[in-house]
């Protein structure tokens, strides 16, 4: 197999002297801008005329935007503990956007590496505490896996550490080898064999090769897992043809720190060979692209045809053996374990997205935007999602009439922090780190609603993927029916991609955090709903309290926004609300409605096991109410409640204007459980207090519910439009309102 098929790269070799101080972190900068794809250095930490070299490359990473960067290789004996060494790797690739790759070398240079404090190691021993190493290393990067990383080797040793975090790409080990025991230990756990010409004597890259095809086929893997990469100096482009057609070399590295013999290779020899190869691989058929490495294929899940993701999506797919997998399998508080994470950063890629989940009818499909999914629907075990976080543009299409366009994956803090220097703002949730398209799909109950109204109110236009694959505009004036429906039951549809919102002016606005003694808790939840209600609709409060525990007292916090900048007025509105119960903390604020969404805390979700919530609508805390709520919160069954208080504005628009219909209700009770079986029947006990529910925060799969969301003549309706929009049911995993349901009386 001389011609692995690996895409061709081009890196440098630059001699990491101190003197002058910036001279290597200019032949970087240089290096990118001619167009290599890396850049490495030599890792001698013993040497005192060079640059430590991990220092160098964080010092490159941060002065660099597009290019790699490697050491060529890091000295392990002298790099300390691997779990140490991976995190390290880990926080680099993170920082630099996944521009970290990793070479490796088993030493060598003893004398100078026990002086400085090294240990000495024999050959065999050097390839064995590599061998370690590297296990280790993907141990540590392994953050899917929860489980304590325990490896007892006889050089590196690790009881019990926690794992991660990974990385941003999957960090390739490049090993620098000569000798046959190392070419096997790469053919076995290795990414790539890294050697310098200069040192190899004639059919030594095809002995290697072999050797290394060898131990990758004895392990079970396929040596085009393997990338070849070659140091080397000035060569004719026809025996670089030969090295990367009849060797295999994918990657070349020119050793030189000269700016001209840099740009002339970049400029007349890279183009060149590059055309060569490619005819050639034409004509011999080969090159293969990407190949997964066999533990990541291990990995793969039933009824998913990967090798079917379309072309356009294969570099940003996230397979479950991936490194990425961590940090996009879970969502807020979902523990996920998804088959394949799709992941377009265009219209035409969500269109292949959804042709992709179209040929898996069997398969679950979640569909998530920023990531948020309280609901745990936007995740699954061993489906599809499509995640539209590359979807997150913010821009202002008119000025005048405030009319904004935001992509689906964008976050409301970006979204807040965008539109704060025009005065602006859009009632966005309580969390900043709630993706736009979830909650512009469902309602939209935030701290401004009252006053504003929904973020469903507000949208103007869509763009939305069908299940067909066309893409549609939808408004008043452009598929009413399909505008209608996204407005509450988006998740039915289609995908949208784009909304188009009309802002509110919103300038600085009093923020209230207030904690109480709600022990009293059934007279507590009144007399805040019965403030609330009471409240001139520039108030928007929200309660949130845990349950009671023996020997204990509950407490209650409030978040309450109210729309003015005049603090008498923020003070007197709030006064009622004080007056509610015992206060035991507060804090008055002038901010700005950017600061307060400015809340996230970790932009990466990390979900277990699965939720139990349900949701309601209720249109006043009765004296019934309150004390069916106190006796939930005694009743050990849940963990968390919280009112959401909506009226105002949200009872302006018509029951029937959107596909979300709870426009009577002044509050939005939710709660979080433990035990399914028990707060289902905690709940439903309550059922004849509700007037609706509100999907994004209800994870209850039972198909009742669909009454509960939609009243009969707007479950009607929706069925008529998901049956001409999305016959075969495609998107089917998020309150399907083709489920048969049993009718409920509790939803009006």
């Amino acid at each position: 197999m001389p011609d692995y098929g690996h895409p061709l790269a081009f890196g440098v070799f630059i001699t990491p002297a101190n003197s002058p101080a910036q001279a290597p972190v200019q032949r970087a900068v240089l290096a990118e801008q001619l167009g290599y794809d890396l850049a490495t250095f030599q890792d001698h930490p013993y040497q005192p005329s060079f640059h430590d070299t991990w220092t160098l490359l964080s010092w490159v990473a941060a002065k660099t935007e597009r290019i790699h960067v490697a050491a060529n290789v890091h000295n392990l004996p002298l790099r300390g503990q691997p779990a140490v060494f991976a995190r390290a790797a880990a926080s680099l690739d993170l920082l630099s956007g996944g521009r970290f790759d990793l070479g490796l070398g088993a030493g060598g240079f003893w004398d100078a590496i026990e002086a400085i404090g090294g240990r000495r190691l024999t050959p065999g021993q050097g390839v064995d505490a590599l061998s370690e190493a590297i296990d280790i290393m993907r141990g540590v990067w392994d953050a899917a896996d929860r489980s304590p990383l325990r490896i007892a080797g006889e050089f590196y040793a690790v009881s019990g550490a926690k794992r991660g975090p990974a990385p941003a790409h999957d960090i390739p080990i490049w090993i620098g080898a000569l000798k046959p025991r190392m070419l096997r230990l790469i053919g076995t756990k290795g990414d790539g064999w890294l050697p310098s010409l200069a040192y190899l004597k004639p059919g030594d890259l095809t002995a290697g090769n072999a050797t290394i095809d060898e131990a990758a086929a004895a392990a079970g893997r396929d040596p085009r897992e393997i990338r070849r990469l070659l140091n080397i100096g000035e060569l004719p482009v026809a025996q670089l043809v030969d090295l990367a057609v009849e060797e295999g070399i994918g990657t070349f590295i020119l050793a030189s720190d000269d700016p001209a013999t840099m740009q002339r290779f970049a400029e007349e020899v890279v183009p060149e060979l590059r055309d060569r190869v490619a005819t050639e691989r034409a004509e011999r058929g080969t090159g293969q692209g990407r190949v997964r490495n066999s533990i990541a294929l291990a990995q793969r899940r039933e009824g998913i045809d990967y090798d079917s993701v379309p072309e356009s999506l294969v570099a940003r797919a996230v397979e479950p053996g991936d490194s990425a997998f961590s940090r996009v399998r879970n969502n807020y508080i979902r523990g996920g374990n998804p088959g394949i994470v799709l992941r377009p950063a265009s219209v035409e890629e969500v269109v292949a997205a959804v042709g992709f989940a179209r040929e898996h009818p069997e398969t679950a499909l979640g569909v998530r935007s920023g990531g948020h999914g309280f609901s745990g629907r936007s995740t699954n075990d061993g489906g599809i999602v499509i995640d539209l976080g590359a979807l997150n543009a913010i821009e202002v299409v008119d000025e005048p009439s405030r009319r904004v366009r935001i992509g689906a994956g964008a976050r409301w803090v970006d979204v807040a922090a965008a539109l704060e220097p025009h005065g602006w703002a859009l009632t966005s949730g309580d969390y900043g780190g709630v993706g736009v398209g979830g909650l512009a799909t469902a309602g939209g109950v935030g701290y401004l609603a009252r006053e504003h109204g929904l973020t469903i109110d507000h949208v103007r236009a869509v763009e939305v993927v069908l299940a067909d694959g066309s893409v549609v505009r939808a408004s008043d004036d452009e598929n009413a029916d399909i505008f209608w429906a996204v407005r509450g039951a988006g998740g039915n549809i289609g995908i949208v991609t784009s909304f188009e919102f009309e802002a509110d002016e919103v300038g600085d606005v009093g923020w209230a955090q207030l904690a109480f003694d709600a022990s009293d808790t059934a007279e507590f939840l009144q007399r805040w709903a019965t403030a609330v209600e009471s409240s001139p609709r520039d108030v928007t409060s929200f309660l949130m309290m845990g349950n009671r525990t023996p020997g204990s007292p509950v407490y209650a916090q409030t978040m309450t926004v109210v729309d003015s900048n005049d603090p008498d007025t923020i003070l007197e509105r709030l006064q009622p609300l004080a007056d509610a119960g015992p206060l035991v903390q507060q804090s008055v604020q002038l901010v700005t409605y950017a600061s307060i969404m400015a809340n996230v805390q970790d932009e990466q979700h990390h979900g277990r096991g699965e939720p139990v919530g349900r949701s309601a609508l209720v249109d006043h805390v009765t004296p019934e109410v309150s004390a069916d709520l106190a006796r939930l919160v005694d009743g050990g069954e849940i963990y968390v409640l919280s009112l959401r208080s909506v009226g105002g504005a949200v009872s302006d628009v018509a029951p029937e204007a959107t596909a979300y219909a709870g426009r009577g209700a002044n509050f939005v009770v939710s709660v979080l459980g433990t035990r399914r079986a028990g707060l289902d029947a905690a709940w439903d006990e309550l059922h004849g207090h509700w007037s609706g529910m509100y999907l994004s925060f209800d994870t209850d799969p039972r198909p009742e519910r669909i009454a509960d969301a939609f009243p009969p003549a707007t479950l009607a309706r929706l069925r008529e439009i998901k049956a001409r929009v999305d016959p075969g049911n495609l998107f089917r995993d998020n309150f399907n309102v083709v489920l048969q349901h049993v009718e409920s009386s509790g939803a009006s």
